[in-house]
């Protein structure tokens, strides 16, 4: 395994980075086998996991906690904070209130003394981003948290923050963690290059764009709209919606590549993403140990320029083919209201 620097943090992390979303209620509910699988990742050297909060409503973290009794020195452990909670108000977001109660949650449920990277897992805009970095700061000198970053912040709002730390004396956001795959290249617009020249470490995750290249999803063979991610969100699987035959043939583009260069779609997959400068650890998440271990079979995958070359022609650089699911969208794009004047304001004279 290769290990890269995590932006300017000085801590080495594995190229691969375990995410734990599918341990627990959502995915794997056995925990001895979750544990399992953790413990083979260890093994095969990564030392880089991720979870968060909400995952299986705190019970991920619960499993990862258990599975890194006795290991947990070795091991660079992330996760994150912002979605509910149970009900009530003021129970997510990224204000401070919740923030320091979330941070105690997940403490406990990790059963250690600190976290390595705590991420404001999606932006807040009902929250002043200096609320949310002083905070976070205060959480660094407590020795509560190492370090600190976000979860699929837009390029401009990573340049707010950063200006905002300078101004205020505050500590800066020191990680990303965006969507990235072969038909989820939007990022290389300009969050990687942003985060690139703020050095920033990047963790991205969804490289089988949701298991969009598992090789389960083929053009011209029927759909499982009933199990997995496709029972989830069908719209994004259903060939019967016509958005959806650009990623079916470019899938097909993709599966000859892998065949003509002698890999699988998802080895190819998960290959891609670390391919570009900016980033320094792709995030796999496996339910099963034998997902694991295809995916670590091709963490010897090395990509030329060729290959490349056909990858930015099936794709194009900074094109999203695909939306990974729960991916935030800024409010002037959701709220009507911020696009519209009022009625009577519309016409260029009255």
């Amino acid at each position: 395994m290769r290990y890269r620097v995590l932006g300017k943090t000085g801590i080495e992390v594995s190229t691969h980075c375990l995410g734990t979303m599918m341990f627990g209620a959502v995915g794997n509910p056995d925990h001895e086998d979750s544990a399992r699988i953790i413990h083979a990742a260890l093994d095969a050297g990564i030392n880089f996991v991720d979870t968060a909060d909400m995952y299986s409503a705190g019970e991920s973290e619960e499993i990862v906690g258990q599975a890194l009794k006795g290991r947990r020195d070795d091991v660079v452990l992330a996760t994150k904070v912002h979605f509910p909670l149970g009900e009530g108000r003021n129970r997510s977001g990224n204000s401070r209130r919740w923030i320091v109660r979330a941070v105690e949650d997940s403490l406990r449920r990790l059963d250690t003394d600190w976290i390595d990277v705590y991420q404001v897992h999606r932006p807040d805009h009902s929250t002043d981003i200096e609320e949310t970095l002083s905070v976070l700061s205060d959480l660094v000198r407590a020795g509560k948290i190492r370090t600190f970053g976000c979860s699929t912040f837009p390029a401009e709002e990573l340049v707010e923050a950063h200006h905002v730390a300078e101004r205020r004396g505050l500590m800066r956001l020191r990680t990303e963690q965006p969507p990235y795959s072969l038909l989820a290249r939007g990022i290389e617009r300009a969050v990687l290059p942003t985060a690139q020249r703020l050095g920033m470490g990047v963790l991205t995750w969804s490289p089988l764009a949701s298991g969009f290249l598992s090789g389960a999803q083929r053009a011209g063979r029927p759909v499982d709209l009933t199990t997995g991610r496709a029972k989830l969100t069908p719209h994004r699987f259903d060939p019967a919606v016509p958005g959806n035959a650009a990623k079916f043939a470019a899938v097909e583009q993709l599966v000859a590549l892998a065949e003509d260069i002698g890999c699988t779609l998802p080895e190819l997959a998960v290959a891609f993403p670390l391919v570009h400068p900016a980033v320094t650890s792709v995030i796999i998440g496996p339910r099963t140990m034998d997902q694991l271990t295809s995916l670590l079979e091709g963490a010897e995958l090395l990509l030329d320029d060729a290959a490349l070359d056909r990858i930015d022609e099936i794709v194009a650089p900074g094109t999203d083919l695909y939306r990974a699911d729960g991916v935030w969208q800024p409010p002037a794009l959701t709220d009507p209201a911020l696009r519209r004047r009022p009625t009577g304001e519309r016409a260029a004279t009255r």
